[in-house]
């Protein structure tokens, strides 16, 4: 049980890492990792877990809000989801297909002006739960508020590979050049599509992995990683302000490096152009009449 203390204590916590936050990440991806380990140690059934970590969901959506986030990932459910039991693959596709609806009809995805979209490889999912999809796609694909994208069948080594079939079949029958295969051409063929590169992925439950999610958007982008032991549903707002503080130190340890890296070449640039400064002196002055500079002067009119 939080004691009153233990609360006071966590609210000044909160609000210690809320103040002056300045770099909040364009894009977050999260993998919601625990719901069914947090439903057994709860002594509750494994979708209880799946629906308490529906309730998280619509937290983060606020946070991400309230900190001007413009993109945010959720991985819903991967392509290794449908090896489970088909009572669970039930009742995942049940919430799923419930949260779709209630997110599209939702006064606060309207007012805020969030778009949904569905990532991964769709066509697998029952038809039931593609309606919703799309249901939610239409309702909202107007808006330009904040993005909202949930992987649903997803698997980044599955999508490489599908991208890289692809182009290898259009090479053999001739329709693409290797000339012309480069990052936006294989980028263009995968399934997913999110607005921009992730800066900051987020995995609760305690693994540290990030389980294909994205590699190419996020891996390729050099993504920060907050791993958290809290099981999703336990996922606090405390959590995510110390992912977002991640990605903050992140950031300024790069621009740090940066500048360290161009001091550097500027330096050694600088420290070149002298050497050879001082070598094509030396050789004027040795009386070389090729590096003599004044003999390249044009006579005036004096």
């Amino acid at each position: 049980m939080t004691t009153p203390l233990r609360r006071v204590a966590s609210s000044l916590y909160e609000r210690l890492l809320a103040y002056g936050i300045d770099a909040t990440p364009s894009h977050v991806a999260v993998i919601q990792d625990g719901n069914r380990r947090y439903a057994r140690e709860q002594g509750d059934d494994e979708t209880d877990g799946h629906r308490a970590g529906a309730e998280t969901t619509e937290s983060v959506l606020r946070w991400c809000r309230d900190l001007d986030v413009e993109e945010l990932t959720l991985y819903a459910f991967s392509t290794e989801n449908f090896e489970r039991p088909d009572d669970e693959l039930e009742s995942l596709f049940d919430l799923i297909e419930s949260k779709l609806y209630e997110f599209a009809d939702s006064d606060e995805i309207h007012t805020d002006e969030v778009r949904i979209r569905a990532i991964g490889e769709t066509d697998r999912l029952p038809p039931r739960v593609r309606a919703a999809v799309e249901y939610a796609h239409d309702r909202t694909a107007s808006y330009d508020g904040l993005q909202l994208n949930i992987a649903l069948a997803y698997g980044g080594r599955a999508e490489l590979l599908g991208a890289a079939r692809e182009v290898a079949r259009d090479v053999q029958a001739g329709d693409l050049s290797t000339d012309d295969i480069d990052a936006a051409e294989l980028g263009r063929r995968l399934t997913t599509q999110p607005t921009r590169d992730v800066d900051l992925i987020i995995r609760t439950g305690g693994d540290e992995r990030t389980s294909n999610f994205l590699p190419w958007h996020a891996n390729g982008n050099e993504a920060a990683v907050f791993f958290c032991t809290p099981f999703w549903p336990e996922f606090r707002r405390i959590d995510f302000l110390r992912a977002i503080r991640t990605y903050e130190s992140r950031e300024a340890s790069w621009r740090t490096t940066r500048t360290r890296r161009a001091r550097t070449l500027v330096e050694s640039l600088r420290d070149s152009e002298l050497r050879e400064a001082k070598r094509v002196l030396g050789r004027s002055e040795s009386g070389n009449p090729e590096l003599d500079v004044e003999g390249d002067v044009e006579p005036t009119a004096d």
